[in-house]
């Protein structure tokens, strides 16, 4: 039986491994949108350090190595952007990208009190728009950064305020 995917907090020697993951990652994207000076394909190793060290980065591991990665950040008004949510291609569409964007979820609502959720994704990512939505999150808007690009804004409020309000009404 073959190793089993696991998810956990990202190291700083990940960070040469999730850089070579990010760059084979976003290549389609880049293709896409004929733009291959996407800032995920132009990122420093410094700059993802500074991110390792700042945000909350997950990485998922199959073995040593590593197939996925997202990251997170919490701002004053507790929203949370969740960005850069990769799996490697050869296990895509197996459930391990849906497994790390709730778990950076858990991880943000838990540890830095997010409130709700937003991240982006571009306008023609029909598979990120697909999991994104199938995860509950909603356009709230689109901006023209460029001929070929349109960005997607999708925003999730987290489920279990609502409970913890209908708790204390009760009380």
């Amino acid at each position: 039986m073959g190793t089993s995917v696991t998810i956990s907090a990202a190291a700083d020697e990940d960070a040469e491994q999730i850089l070579k993951l990010q760059y084979l990652c976003y290549q389609p994207e880049a293709a896409l949108y004929d733009d291959y000076r996407i800032e995920p394909l132009t990122q420093t190793l410094e700059a993802l350090r500074a991110e390792l060290s700042a945000g909350c980065v997950l990485v998922a591991r199959l073995g040593e190595e590593v197939v996925g990665s997202v990251r997170g950040t919490v701002d004053a008004d507790g929203t949370a952007e969740i960005a850069k949510l990769i799996v490697h291609p050869r296990l895509q569409r197996h459930g391990l990208g849906g497994r790390l964007l709730s778990a950076v979820e858990q991880r943000l609502a838990d540890e830095r009190q997010a409130r709700r959720y937003r991240l982006f994704t571009g306008h023609r990512s029909d598979g990120s728009l697909r999991l994104y939505r199938s995860h509950g999150y909603a356009p709230v808007g689109t901006e023209q950064h460029s001929r070929r690009l349109s960005v997607v804004t999708l925003e999730k409020e987290i489920q279990r305020e609502a409970a913890a309000e209908e708790f204390v009404a009760r009380a």
